[in-house]
């Protein structure tokens, strides 16, 4: 209930937290919440404003006495991944989020029903509104940076003016892990293969429709080492194994460039009986099973019979395409050589759509070395063009280099033993931060992200630790105070 998590502590944040999931925010549909920061700015008297793509700049003067240290910059994104489940009639667009405290989970865990959460990055949104709004913490001149559109392309990011703003040091409030401290992220590239389509009418007299579900999906960077079912893959392997006794007329497969996909459809037909061509399909999807991690491996393959299409594609084209998505790479393509047990270079193949004359193919490429992601791009687009595919390449954004022993970097690290009462394990992540392009046009920048534990972003499963945002804040406070000493 709406009263439950917003009388949890500290309750200005959670009571931030709650107001933001009754906004819809859908990457691409911020104006509200944009909208909801400028008001609270208003609100508490605080200069405010909104730049020309959407990001807005709030800043708070310094505590008395400690006007002299350099600025600080809070940095957070306001939209948010849209995920639901199969079965939920939720409309990103117009609903509310669902937020509860979950009690099967022994009341420690906020969650969503049947969708995405919004705690990424909607705590550390709720977490630098609390401190603009805060009149008990010393700190040094403070801005808070909400940027627009990071979960599809980083656009706000990409669009930030130099010179507008003030401050020195960023903290970056989107890092998913308690007592991580994040010093360097993954760049990234959208790759787009699209494979023409030949059709002809169906020689078969039966159709069917396949579905793959219940994969737990996740972030396509986080969660890549995982090695969790990619549920485009797994249709492909399953169509493959039978392609011999059917005709594909579709396949449709994950909507979001960041997110591992959970679900997957075919329509094809056949002449044979279900029964038998289901025998081949289980016998296949046993063996899938058995390489998926233990999460994934309650997957469900069904087989449906369905309408006959009025066309499908002719013999070259399936085997062209089956063959072209079973052989191009997914997942990790190369650990970290620098930082042990952290990958490097990675692919995801986010989205399969049939379309009227083509198959599109949407891929999210990642490396913390922006030449070994040009590189994967490199070999993929060759892949794929030896398939006749047409290749795009956008939004491609540099990973942000790591600076071990900065200033910053150690009063956080401080703050965090004081506060947590352990050494914050100091880390480079296999995701994209925005901070390597916020660097772009502040090169002079300290950086450095931290957060709470939120598991599961990017999909339906996503949660956030109640204890853990408690204690998160209290160490963002004790940050604040600390940095007037640099």
């Amino acid at each position: 209930m709406p009263s439950a998590i917003t009388d949890l502590k500290p309750k200005l944040l959670w009571h931030y937290f709650y107001a933001l999931t009754q906004i819809p925010r859908p990457s691409h549909q911020e104006d509200a919440v944009q909208q909801f920061v400028l008001d609270e700015a208003k609100r508490l008297g605080l200069w405010a404003e909104r730049d020309a793509v959407g990001n807005v700049l709030v800043r708070k003067p310094a505590s008395p006495g400690m006007e002299n240290p350099p600025g600080v910059i809070l940095q957070n994104h306001l939209d948010m991944v849209a995920q639901k489940n199969e079965d939920s009639n939720h409309n990103f667009s117009t609903d509310p989020i669902d937020a509860y405290i979950d009690p099967e989970r022994d009341n420690q865990w906020v969650t969503a029903k049947g969708t995405t959460l919004g705690a990424d990055n909607g705590i550390g949104v709720a977490s630098a509104l609390a401190v603009l709004a805060s009149n008990d913490i010393q700190h040094g001149p403070l801005e808070a940076l909400f940027t627009a559109t990071e979960e599809t392309g980083m656009d706000g990011a990409k669009g930030l003016q130099p010179n507008w703003i003030q401050g020195q040091l960023l903290l970056n409030l989107d890092t998913e892990e308690l007592g991580d401290i994040c010093i360097g992220c993954a760049g990234g590239v959208d790759a787009t293969f699209t494979l023409p389509i030949s059709w002809q009418a169906p020689t078969t007299h039966k159709a069917y429709q396949l579905s793959v579900k219940g994969l737990k999906g996740g972030h396509s960077g986080i969660d890549i080492i995982k090695q969790r079912g990619n549920a485009a893959f797994i249709m492909t392997r399953l169509l493959d194994s039978v392609n011999k006794y059917i005709e594909v007329a579709a396949i449709d497969a994950g909507n979001l460039r960041n997110a591992i996909p959970r679900e997957a459809q075919a329509v094809f037909g056949s002449d044979l009986d279900k029964s038998k061509l289901n025998q081949f399909i289980e016998k296949e999807a046993e063996v899938i099973r058995r390489g998926l991690p233990t999460e994934d491996r309650g997957i469900s393959v069904i087989l449906k019979t369905a309408d006959i299409p009025e066309q499908v594609w002719d013999n070259s084209t399936q085997n062209t395409i089956l063959t072209a998505i079973r052989v191009c790479p997914n997942g990790v393509d190369r650990m970290s050589m620098d930082t042990q047990g952290v990958v490097e270079t990675s692919v995801n193949l986010a989205k399969i759509e049939t379309q009227q004359n083509h198959l599109e193919l949407q891929h999210l490429l990642r490396s913390l070395d922006d030449a070994a992601r040009d590189d994967l791009a490199d070999r993929m687009s060759r892949l794929f063009q030896a398939f006749g595919a047409s290749v795009q390449l956008d939004g491609a954004y540099p990973g942000w280099q790591p600076a071990p022993h900065s200033a910053l970097t150690d009063c956080v690290i401080k703050s965090g033993q004081e506060v947590l009462g352990f050494e914050p394990n100091v880390t480079v992540i296999h995701a994209g931060l925005e901070c390597g392009l916020l660097g772009q046009n502040y090169p002079h920048w300290q950086m450095i992200s931290f957060g709470p534990t939120i598991e599961m972003p990017h999909s339906p499963d996503e949660r956030v630790n109640i204890e853990s945002v408690e204690k998160f804040w209290d160490w963002l406070r004790h940050v604040l105070t600390s940095l007037q000493t640099l």
